[in-house]
């Protein structure tokens, strides 16, 4: 899936992200990246560290791991994984369980 993976021992996730949903949740894929519905509106950075607490939470990661390289203000973003104790699989697995 070109939507994660490995990147010069780190993890890149490409993402396509829809601010302002009902609720933060995963949506599926959205051509070559990974969707996600995010509760916060795109105000102030707010859907930006929503994405990151989201992240953080879902792949047990502590924030100051994962951090948004691209896309501050756009729906397309690049996510960087760095230390990142999980293969790309692993993560792939937690954010796209049915895949």
């Amino acid at each position: 899936m070109n939507w994660c993976r490995a990147e010069g021992g780190h993890i890149l996730l490409h993402l396509h992200i829809q601010p302002g949903a009902k609720k933060t949740e995963i949506t599926g894929l959205h051509g070559e990246s990974l969707k996600i519905r995010l509760a916060a509106p795109p105000v102030d950075g707010r859907a930006n560290e929503s994405l990151i607490a989201f992240l953080a939470e879902t792949l047990a990661l502590p924030k100051n791991r994962i951090e948004l390289i691209s896309g501050q203000a756009s729906r397309s973003k690049r996510i960087h994984l760095s230390d990142c104790p999980m293969t790309v699989t692993e993560v792939q697995t937690r954010l796209l369980p049915s895949r």
